[in-house]
């Protein structure tokens, strides 16, 4: 079987960058048993070490944040500014467990009975395969890997295909750091090559970022080889706008949380769900601040949307498009390709969206809202609900308890009042329905791949 091949694309352009050479089933498989063979030094190592080498991480990345930054930008088409922001954030995760992991993963007493000393403990299981995807490059991989490395495991990192640069510059950070070698690894793997991975007895865990296919595929597999997965599989947020809310705010809000990332984004605001009594003054703001973003170059500081990612992604989001409006909805706003260089698309807005198409059942993964006008706020929970994901909601109202309440009905793994959907360091992430399940980030994060052993110590004679 011949070697796999990368080809590096520049989305905003169309050029190859550079082609880099993948590595074989059998080259994985030795990555794999490489990083088994380093677990039991660095689960050894204390977790003041493991912290300490956590901040240097944070060094590393800002130091060299234009250098990373540039890099996510040529791949993907991300804007420079936002990758820059990027970098920042995983320099950020990176301090938050710096300080609080071993607060995170001490002993956990717990009162039994007299003469008994009974406590839980967090021991870390061994190697963790991550699947990562090309949206967020650095951050969906150092969102796995800062708490899971810092628990003790070792990473294996298979990412996506049209970010090998990102990927080997990751594995480049922890080095830089002075992390120990085989402790995290870039492989540059084709598909095929994830389910030997899965099956060897050394790999104990798997996390993915990705598609409902793909989430499927591997929890498949992981749960024949009855091994620890978490699935972050997307989602179709419902950005509910109620009857006393602050349109303006709101609209503003609401656009940025659409076409950030040139809408290329898991916790989007992707189904705008509007109270009748303030549909028309939502949507005319909203496309006044949509029509405002600047779409262009991602190099230049300026831009707020850059291309997609690639062209075949462009192409199945204006189907998407295409079929909705087919069914009876309008394009306020975009709607078409534009005729430039690169694969570009436009930010779009939806109105009159029919069930039944896409827009309405399926993810659109780019810059496509999709308006609804609802009568009233049990039917703007309704319309939330209706959803195979389950992954973020934002609700806007000028009565925070009644946001509150809302929040309590939607079902999601996070909920925002009054903000945009957001993944923070300091708190869980993840989703319910199709959108997966098990949870990154804070101290439930650091905990999942984690063994949570009973200890009883009686004391003798007793």
């Amino acid at each position: 079987m011949a070697r796999p091949e990368f080809e590096d694309i520049n989305p905003s352009t169309e050029e190859v960058i550079e082609t880099y050479e993948g590595h074989e089933t059998g080259e994985v498989i030795d990555a794999v048993e490489k990083a088994d063979d380093a677990f039991d030094g660095w689960s050894d190592r204390s977790i003041e070490e493991r912290e300490s080498l956590l901040a240097d991480v944070a060094e590393v990345l800002r130091d060299n944040t234009d250098e990373y930054a540039e890099t996510m930008t040529r791949e993907m088409g991300k804007p420079v500014s936002e990758a820059r922001s990027e970098v920042e954030k995983c320099a950020w995760v990176c301090d938050y467990y710096a300080e609080r992991a071993g607060e995170h993963l001490q002993d956990d007493r717990i009162g039994t009975e007299p003469g008994a000393r009974t406590y839980v403990s967090y021991e870390p299981l061994g190697v963790v395969l991550a699947i990562m995807p090309w949206n967020f490059p650095f951050w969906q991989v150092f969102r796995f890997a800062v708490p899971y490395l810092t628990a003790g495991n070792v990473g294996i990192l298979k990412h996506a295909s049209n970010v090998p640069g990102c990927a080997l510059a990751i594995e480049e950070v922890f080095d830089r750091a002075g992390y120990p070698d085989g402790v995290f690894t870039t492989v540059l793997a084709e598909t095929d090559a994830v389910e030997p991975m899965l099956e060897h007895d050394a790999v104990r865990a798997v996390t993915l970022t990705g598609s409902n296919r793909a989430g499927s595929a591997v929890g498949e597999t992981a749960g024949r080889e009855i091994k620890k997965t978490v699935l972050e599989l997307g989602g179709s947020d419902p950005f509910v706008v109620l009857d006393d809310a602050d349109v303006d705010e709101a609209a503003r809000v609401g656009a940025r949380s659409r076409n950030l990332n040139s809408g290329q984004s898991c916790i989007a605001a992707k189904r705008f769900v509007v109270h009748q009594d303030v549909y028309e003054g939502f949507l005319e703001r909203f496309v006044e601040e949509v029509e405002a973003l600047n779409v262009g170059d991602p190099t230049d500081e300026d831009v707020d949307v850059g291309s997609q990612a690639r062209g075949d992604l462009r192409d199945e989001l204006h189907g998407q498009v295409r079929d909705s409006v087919e069914a009876g909805a309008e394009a306020v706003v975009g709607g078409e390709p534009l005729d430039r260089e690169g694969y570009y698309y436009p930010p779009t807005v939806l109105t009159d969206v029919p069930d039944g198409c896409p827009a309405s059942e399926e993810e659109l993964f780019g810059p496509v809202a999709a308006v609804f006008r609802v009568s009233d706020e049990d039917e703007a929970i309704d319309r939330a609900n209706d959803s195979p994901y389950g992954l973020g909601a934002s609700i806007w109202t000028d009565d925070v308890e009644r946001g509150e309440r809302v929040a309590g009905r939607i079902k999601a793994g996070s909920t925002f009042v009054n903000e945009l959907v957001k993944s923070d360091p300091r708190l869980p992430f993840g989703g319910v329905k199709k959108s997966g399940y098990g949870r990154e980030l804070g101290r439930d994060g650091i905990r999942e791949f984690t063994n949570r052993k009973t200890v009883w110590v009686q004391e003798a004679g007793e």
